[in-house]
């Protein structure tokens, strides 16, 4: 089977080499993305892989349709990128990736830690020979309770990791989970936002959680609430994150993602001008810890990713079972 890989990066190229030994596999890379303009030069009948840095809507999946393209993968857990209700329609098969949560389970956890122990401004200081501890006094997990919102793989895995501190924990989710009611309290929402000194998101975008986090959500919080968002940066808006930390309603910030950062993460923009301006705000402040989209960012999670979005291609092509399918 043809399958042309699009956005790939150095460190997924030697679990695609693996893959291209497995016989029947056709494997060609690109680092670019997929573009409308390239599209028609697919080939018939070839599957596709995608990072979710390009988004596929109607006009895209028009195209890949009319080139005769059934299989695609994207190679990344979200897939809010990709219209699956139109993808549907046309008869096109996506699958998406899995990966052990434990990843961004440890980042989410680490991120925790960073914003009540104040480490960015310890870092700094020690940058510059200042080792005073003015300013610098933490906070410790054992006497704070942490509110989880969503409790799937990824949720779940931070509140086992969590139960270890000694924490009180909170959790919200539509599905409950009998193993994470034995470690966490499941309460509603307004309760987890009101009683929780740290909040942390694990939940997809989608049009229901989209500015889930805004100014309403954010002024039913603890006053110096610690927020971390390692899932999807839509999941906040971006605004009133400025305004709670300007305003010292949020005490601290930890971001994995953060909103429109789509033509940022992953690239070099040393020398350029950033776009996002309200993201290059934020930042700056010394109470705001950002990390490069990279929670997910582990060995076992690369080669995990590329073999969903090569193996998950050849099932559906071949009408196996998918167990990473969305339709």
């Amino acid at each position: 089977m043809k399958i042309y890989a699009f956005e790939v990066r150095e460190d997924e190229r030697k679990y695609f080499e693996e893959l291209s030994l497995i016989p029947g596999i056709d494997l060609e890379l690109h680092p670019e993305g997929l573009t409308r303009e390239y599209i028609p030069h697919l080939e018939s009948g070839s599957g596709v892989s995608v990072l979710g840095m390009y988004t596929y809507r109607k006009p895209e999946l028009d195209l890949m349709n009319a080139q005769g393209i059934r299989c695609l993968s994207t190679r990344t857990v979200g897939y809010n990128h990709i219209d699956i209700s139109y993808a549907q329609k046309t008869g096109l098969h996506v699958c998406c990736a899995s990966y052990d949560p434990h990843g961004v389970a440890d980042h989410t956890v680490m991120m925790i830690l960073l914003c009540l122990r104040n480490y960015k401004q310890a870092l700094w200081r020690t940058q510059v020979n200042d080792y005073s501890l003015t300013g610098l006094i933490g906070r410790e997990l054992k006497d704070l309770t942490v509110g989880i919102v969503g409790t799937g793989r990824i949720g779940s895995t931070v509140i086992r990791e969590l139960s270890g501190f000694g924490c009180r924990i909170l959790a919200y989710s539509r599905h409950k989970d009998e193993a994470v009611g034995r470690l966490a309290e499941y309460v509603p929402l307004d309760r987890l936002y009101r009683e929780s000194d740290v909040i942390s998101l694990h939940l997809p975008l989608s049009p229901e959680t989209h500015h889930m986090i805004n100014t309403d959500t954010i002024s039913m919080m603890k006053k110096g609430v610690v927020l971390i968002n390692c899932s999807r940066g839509a999941l906040t808006d971006i605004q009133a994150l400025i305004e709670g930390i300007k305003s010292e309603q949020i005490g601290a910030l930890g971001l994995d993602c953060i909103e429109a950062e789509e033509d940022i993460v992953h690239r070099d923009l040393r020398t350029d001008i950033l776009s996002n301006r309200d993201m290059a705000y934020l930042r700056q402040f010394k109470n705001v810890i950002h990390t490069q989209h990279m929670a997910f960012y582990t060995d076992s999670a690369v080669k995990s990713m590329v073999c969903c979005g090569v193996l998950g291609l050849i099932d559906m092509a071949e009408g196996r079972p998918c167990s990473t399918r969305l339709c």
